[in-house]
């Protein structure tokens, strides 16, 4: 085990954890200035950020593996070592999404409807509003192990967890107004850019659902502490 991974699981078994999310929250929010290039017709722009997005996943999967590797056995811990490693790879879905839809944007070229743009864009935001409340759900382990997973701190991580809920059921009524749109328009579409359009909006909403996952996964540990 090498000093850096060493010293912060001596410190804490929770420390890579939350640097993980918090990687891949970062990533996700560099999907801001890719839609706006994408908006702009500024390809070159969009390449920056889809690279920038590519390079957060793997730092994120570096952490991942490390967790995997490194989190010894044995913790003196209300949690089980597999809950802990499920936990990670549920957050890892979401920087993995995130590189996914850069991806397949930038490899078609792939435009938004021009009247669409403004909605798509607070779409895009509120599903990272869901990425960045998990990173603070997550955020909060520290404190409740502190604790010992009772009082006020744990009335905070259930209402957050609350409040992703919310946010998810926003992003889903987003995404309806979204495709309804959409289909008003798709005799003016190439049908194969109509058919990638309506896969990326379900990827786009799939950050808020992966978001709802890790916070009901955290509480279901919560729970069982």
């Amino acid at each position: 085990m090498n000093g850096l991974i060493q010293s912060i699981f001596a410190k804490s078994p929770l420390k890579p954890l939350v640097k993980h999310i918090c990687k891949v929250h970062e990533c996700c929010t560099q999907l801001l200035p890719f839609f706006e290039a994408v908006f702009s017709d500024n390809w070159e722009a969009a390449l920056e950020a889809q690279q920038s997005i590519k390079a957060m996943e793997k730092e994120a999967d570096k952490i991942k593996m490390e967790i995997r590797m490194k989190l010894p056995t044995g913790l003196f811990m209300p949690f089980a070592r597999t809950d802990l490693l499920q936990l990670v790879s549920q957050q890892d879905k979401i920087a993995n999404r995130a590189k996914d839809i850069a991806g397949i944007v930038l490899g078609r070229h792939l435009h938004v409807p021009k009247d669409i743009e403004e909605d798509f864009f607070r779409y895009v935001r509120r599903c990272l509003d869901a990425t960045l409340l998990a990173t603070k759900v997550i955020s909060e382990l520290e404190n409740l192990l502190e604790i010992g997973f009772r009082g006020k701190e744990v009335k905070l991580v259930e209402q957050m967890v609350e409040e992703l809920d919310v946010i998810e059921t926003d992003t889903d009524n987003i995404q309806i107004e979204l495709r309804h749109r959409l289909y008003q328009r798709e005799s003016e579409l190439n049908p194969i850019d109509a058919i990638f359009l309506y896969d990326i909006l379900n990827k786009i909403g799939d950050l808020a659902d992966q978001a709802e996952r890790v916070g009901s996964k955290l509480e279901a540990m919560v729970g069982r502490a």
